[in-house]
């Protein structure tokens, strides 16, 4: 006899394992099917996390031999233990999957290991590691499968001298010369911790500004920022063939122009995107639909069979964790017959570069785009004096709202710790909140959460401090 469920989810990244919990939560007997020997998915295993405690581990490395002098602080000679630096990561990773797999027991989730797939509206089929096949019964399926790094044709990843951001995070030496494809938040993320490392790094994007998501504004102030950390930008410039060897890579480059031009590397790093990881799971089987290749849901994440469900990067919007763990809160909530919903136009988006850059809401072009009428406001880091306290003066504020009823349009930073800033942008936006009501509030003094104040004020032509 198969298991019954209220609720299986097929997937244990962000937007699963949330989802799964949150059904717990809610009194739905929930199982959670996943393929993989840890939960947590991407995220937690091979991206977001791993990224970001090499991330802080390379700025810290980075301050030692560079920043700390300034501070009055002599430490002599810095060496790297990339071992040291890699065991710190996996042991932060491994603490939080476990962490997570504790959850899952104390809200009572029952845990299938192996790969999900739809055999009916309402039934799916569990295949362990070893080949043992089960069934269970659920009256909701949610699917969330996540996305896996998309690989050039003529560029397949080796695992070796061309690899992906699961490899680029797992070197075991620092490059000598690393070729990044595309700059997103993957591609300049991860070759800022090699840059910082002492790899030399050119980043080639095809796109007129890095980080084609940004505000144009905001993604030149960041360029800057890298160009000047040594970080070697080739826009307008597409990778037209490759050659691998067993000394690294030749990868063939045209520019705008048509030019072209050969760049040798020992490793290359193709960050281009990533697409929905939909094989295996038996879509067609249940009649599940697609627009391309994301599976086609409605307002209430519901796909075209009404019992099934689909979160995270399996559906159009940005492939982000925060987005796929509120998917999966509003569809967990919707099973219990709450009135589950996602703010799509109050989710930020961040790049973990140093300095940050984090946004919500509308860009500039974006606003000029859809003809709205809009007023500017701007403060810069190095006006602020918590800023020059840190020794982190680079990077703006830069509000639009709307010039007729000031609704805040957008909210753009790049500088230190934007990722923690935008947060009260977007409480802003939750609350349909004005320019005017950011100027209003009261912020701590010293803190750079000021600069948002004045940019808000700014936007009336008053900042008190520019």
């Amino acid at each position: 006899m198969s298991q019954s469920f209220d609720l299986c989810v097929i997937g244990a990244g962000p937007g699963g394992y949330v989802c799964a919990i949150r059904a717990a939560q809610l009194g739905l007997r929930t199982a959670l099917v996943e393929k993989d020997a840890a939960l947590g998915g991407t995220c937690l295993n091979v991206g977001c996390i791993p990224s970001k405690a090499l991330l802080e581990s390379s700025e810290l490395f980075h301050a030692a031999r560079s920043k700390l002098a300034a501070h009055g602080v002599q430490v002599g000679s810095v060496s790297l233990d990339l071992a040291a630096m890699q065991a710190r990561k996996a042991r932060i990773v491994k603490e939080l999957t476990d962490g997570i797999a504790g959850l899952m027991k104390k809200n009572k989730v029952s845990v299938l290991r192996g790969r999900g797939e739809l055999v009916g509206p309402t039934r799916v089929a569990v295949t362990g590691p070893e080949g043992a096949r089960e069934e269970l019964e659920a009256r909701a399926i949610c699917l969330a499968t996540g996305s896996v790094p998309i690989a050039l044709p003529f560029l397949p990843f080796d695992g070796k001298r061309v690899v992906d951001s699961t490899g680029a995070l797992d070197f075991d030496t620092v490059p000598t010369h690393l070729c990044v494809i595309g700059a997103g938040a993957v591609g300049l993320e991860l070759g800022s911790v090699w840059r910082r490392l002492g790899a030399q790094v050119t980043v080639v994007e095809m796109m007129p500004q890095i980080v084609p998501f940004a505000d144009g504004q905001m993604a030149k102030t960041l360029q800057r920022a890298l160009k000047e950390q040594g970080l070697e930008l080739k826009l307008k410039t597409k990778v037209a063939s490759a050659v691998v060897d067993a000394e690294g890579v030749t990868l063939t480059l045209v520019d705008a122009k048509d030019a072209r031009s050969e760049l040798r590397c020992d490793r290359v790093l193709c960050a281009v995107g990533r697409r929905p990881l939909t094989e295996g799971l038996g879509l067609e089987r249940v009649g599940v639909e697609r627009e391309g290749a994301r599976v086609k849901v409605d307002a209430s994440l519901r796909t075209s069979v009404p019992s099934i469900y689909a979160v995270g990067d399996l559906v159009q919007g940005p492939m982000l964790a925060h987005k796929a763990e509120e998917e999966g809160v509003a569809v967990a909530e919707l099973v219990a017959g709450k009135p589950g919903h996602v703010s799509y136009e109050s989710i930020p988006n961040i790049v973990y570069t140093h300095p940050e850059l984090a946004a919500v809401g509308l860009s500039e072009e974006q606003a000029k785009e859809r003809g709205l009428e809009y007023r500017l406001g701007r403060f810069l880091f190095r006006a602020n004096g918590r800023a020059k306290s840190l020794g982190e003066e680079e990077g703006m504020v830069k509000i639009i709202a709307d010039a007729k009823t000031d609704r805040l349009l957008g909210v753009h930073i790049v500088g230190p710790r934007a990722s923690e800033m935008i947060a009260e942008a977007v409480v802003a936006f939750e609350l349909h909140a004005s320019a005017e009501d950011l100027a209003r509030t009261v912020h701590a003094h010293p803190t750079l959460s000021e600069i948002v104040k004045e940019a808000a004020l700014a936007v009336d032509g008053r900042a008190l401090h520019a």
